[in-house]
């Protein structure tokens, strides 16, 4: 049982870096610093999206609108780090 809590924890991990990933990507691709007509930067995109946009997309029809500004996958590592405690201070020492 705890090497599938290590590897939910591990699975959690690599989701924020995903996150985070995205996230400097969408600026790159904002700021025109990559461009998108390339096929690589286009697929690595196209991927981040869709890993991210599924549970991103509920944080954001719940979050008011803050123009330019979105802070949904700051408030989804937020949460992936809440669980990872929950995991870590209380599940994990009770399992056998």
């Amino acid at each position: 049982m705890r090497a599938i809590l290590d590897i939910i924890l591990i699975v959690l991990d690599l989701y924020v870096w995903l996150l985070i990933a995205s996230a400097i990507l969408s600026w790159l691709i904002a700021f025109n610093v990559v461009n998108t007509r390339n096929q690589f930067v286009s697929t690595v995109a196209e991927f981040l999206y869709r890993i991210t946009e599924p549970v991103l997309r509920p944080i954001r029809n719940v979050l008011p609108d803050l123009g330019g500004l979105d802070i949904s996958p700051i408030i989804l590592i937020l949460i992936i780090m809440l669980i990872q405690r929950v995991i870590t201070y209380y599940v994990y020492p009770n399992v056998f």
